[in-house]
């Protein structure tokens, strides 16, 4: 039997909205469009569950379910009370809500949350006699309401934890990179997986194990216990079962080395619990290195670098002495190599010594940054 299509929106980071579009066309979403720090597509059930377990730069993956007009909050209350609550969810069903606005339509967010969760309630009461449980902490379902000038869009939440949240992190740095953005990173480095890729300063090795999922084509989510799409109403388990199996045949080797440096002895040893946790120690590589006092192994070859340097936002180091020596040791030691790194550090970039031949802008948490791109060359000094 075919399935119904029906919208979805992903959620992503700011800047990484073309990559998702991209993921979710080559996954066989339909009608993509992109927003901003979203895109729009469409799909059946078996498609949000395959979105949901493979998707490498959403966020989330919302349902919506619902869409109107209104003028007053009195307007709002009664449109919420017309919404068929009871077809998402029962009484024993404990729900809360999110609610997300780009005009200031009314003067708090918690206080449209609270006129919505009254028009649930009254309209379970109403019908029903009892009414249902908020639950903020965990609750069973999830709508997001999302306010703009348009009118008022609800969602049903399918992910639940942020699908950031791959289950391998067990433990992390200093200063964690998102998983999300650290897959975004991989793929707008645009590493071919025919060349080696090496993270000079490494941490908790989140961009190696992302790295290394992609090469394997490992689904993001392989580690996640749980979806909020398994508690809706027509949730489908046999239709999951035959997709995540599908989506896991699809896994392959990974033929190049993923190689990770860090002077840290608790970053080395945070790094590789992470690579366990993810099950790819037979992929990936951890020493114990100074940036700052390595040589590329093998000059010949060509490499793909890719790393997140400390930066002065969230780690004390001078950022023009420490940036210009990072150049330095790039142009003199990793010949035949594309560098891509991320910084916040504008000042640090400023003395890095060489020529930029890409800037992508990003935000690292809550920190502007850029993704740049240094191509060095064979003979090449600067």
């Amino acid at each position: 039997m075919r399935q119904v299509q029906f919208e979805m929106i992903a959620k992503t980071l700011f800047g990484l909205e073309q990559v998702l579009e991209n993921e979710l066309k080559l996954l066989g979403a339909t009608y993509v469009k992109q927003g901003v720090r979203n895109v729009r597509f469409r799909g059946d059930m078996g498609f949000l569950y395959k979105a949901n377990l493979c998707c490498r730069t959403a966020l989330r993956i919302l349902k919506p379910i619902y869409f109107d007009q209104f003028k007053t909050a009195e307007g709002y209350y009664k449109s919420l009370s017309r919404l068929p609550w009871e077809e998402y969810m029962t009484i024993d069903t404990s729900f809360s809500f999110k609610v997300t606005q780009s005009v200031p339509m009314f003067s708090n967010t918690m206080f449209a949350a609270q006129r919505a969760k009254d028009a649930l309630v009254d309209r379970f009461r109403k019908n029903q006699g009892k009414r249902p449980s908020v639950e903020r902490e965990d609750p069973d379902i999830v709508f997001y309401i999302h306010l703009s000038s348009r009118g008022m869009e609800v969602s049903i939440d399918s992910s639940g934890a942020p699908l950031n949240q791959r289950g391998y992190r067990t433990d992390t740095n200093i200063a964690p990179i998102n998983e999300v953005l650290a897959a975004g990173l991989v793929i707008l480095s645009g590493w071919k997986q025919t060349s080696p890729f090496l993270d000079p300063m490494c941490g908790s090795g989140t961009l190696l194990i992302e790295a290394a999922m992609q090469a394997c084509n490992i689904p993001s989510q392989i580690n996640r216990k749980h979806f909020a799409f398994e508690k809706w109403n027509d949730y489908e388990a046999d239709l999951f079962e035959t997709i995540r199996e599908a989506m896991l045949n699809r896994i392959k080797e990974c033929l190049v080395p993923i190689v990770g440096y860090d002077k840290a002895p608790s970053a080395v040893r945070k790094a590789l619990q992470n690579i366990e946790a993810a099950n790819l120690s037979d992929y990936i590589s951890i020493e114990r290195k100074d940036f700052f006092k390595t040589k590329k192994d093998h000059p010949e070859l060509h490499l793909h670098l890719l790393t997140n340097p400390p930066y002065g936002e969230r780690l004390s180091i001078d950022p023009i002495f420490f940036y210009k020596q990072m150049g330095n040791i790039f142009k003199q030691y990793y010949q035949n190599t594309d560098v891509w790194m991320i910084t916040a550090s504008m000042e640090g970039l400023k003395n890095f010594g060489l020529r930029t031949s890409r800037k992508i802008k990003l935000f690292n948490g809550k920190l502007e940054s850029r993704l740049v791109y240094y191509p060095i060359y064979s003979g090449s000094k600067r």
